[in-house]
């Protein structure tokens, strides 16, 4: 029996990275999984690997910034596995860079839209599921970037991914007492793709690297095992909390 034996969980972004790695090890902990991403073809192959080593999956394609995406996520989960304990809602993009002058109004929307207001459409769902299970976890994936540190290009990165800090604690504070733990994790440089897209170079990879205490990234692996603890009972009295998961970026200055 898993640490999540008999619980059902939402994994926004769960075709690739972080969302990936966190859909097999919730799977393989003994949870029902719902996954949700864009990509059809790679959700729906994940969906296939889940099952195919004893676990349980169902598939949703379609864009978290879709406010109905979030309600038939739930539904699905309710539907097949008869309600909903965990969400971890980490789906999100690199968005708009460059400098803020230069950011038009639709690619400033469509990243405060993908990082932010899904966040916000996926708890508005969430969270009525969850209090009927009477104790439930639900979890964001922020950045250390708008957090600790900012970095330039990338303004609208950075504020979208802080205000789920807010998002986050709110919520911990209206919810917490009804039996919903409210988290945010924080990571730090993960070698995903959209990691990769940040720092597309040699010169701009190593750089990043540099700002880790590590001086490397993480793996998304790794990031996903944090937000397990997170999902468990492990972090029972845990809520409305940031858990750095960065390899030391937020405090290093070497």
């Amino acid at each position: 029996m898993g640490v999540l034996a008999n619980r059902t969980a939402i994994i926004t972004g769960a075709s690739s990275g972080i969302g990936y790695e966190a859909a097999k090890l919730f799977a393989s902990e003994g949870a029902n999984v719902v996954v949700v991403a864009r990509g059809g073809a790679k959700l729906r192959a994940l969906e296939d690997e889940i099952v195919a080593t004893g676990g349980k999956a169902v598939a949703l394609a379609g864009d978290v910034k879709d406010e109905q995406v979030a309600r038939q996520a739930v539904e699905l989960a309710i539907e097949h596995f008869g309600g909903l304990d965990i969400a971890f809602n980490n789906a999100g993009t690199l968005g708009a860079m460059g400098e803020v002058t230069d950011i038009s109004a639709e690619a400033w929307h469509d990243t405060v839209d993908t990082n932010l207001s899904s966040a916000f459409f996926c708890a508005k769902y969430q969270i009525p599921a969850m209090l009927r299970q009477g104790k439930a976890s639900l979890i964001f994936t922020s950045s250390f970037v708008g957090h600790t540190i900012g970095l330039p290009g990338m303004a609208a990165y950075g504020a979208s991914k802080a205000g789920l800090v807010g998002l986050a604690r709110t919520l911990a504070a209206e919810y917490s007492a009804r039996g919903v733990r409210v988290n945010v994790l924080m990571p730090g440089g993960t070698d995903t793709e959209m990691g990769r897209a940040a720092a597309p170079t040699p010169e701009a990879r190593a750089f990043v690297e540099s700002m880790h205490a590590t001086k490397r990234l993480a793996l998304p692996h790794e990031i996903a095992k944090s937000a397990l603890f997170l999902a468990s009972d492990a972090a029972s009295f845990v809520t409305g909390t940031t858990l750095f998961v960065d390899g030391g970026v937020s405090m290093s200055k070497t």
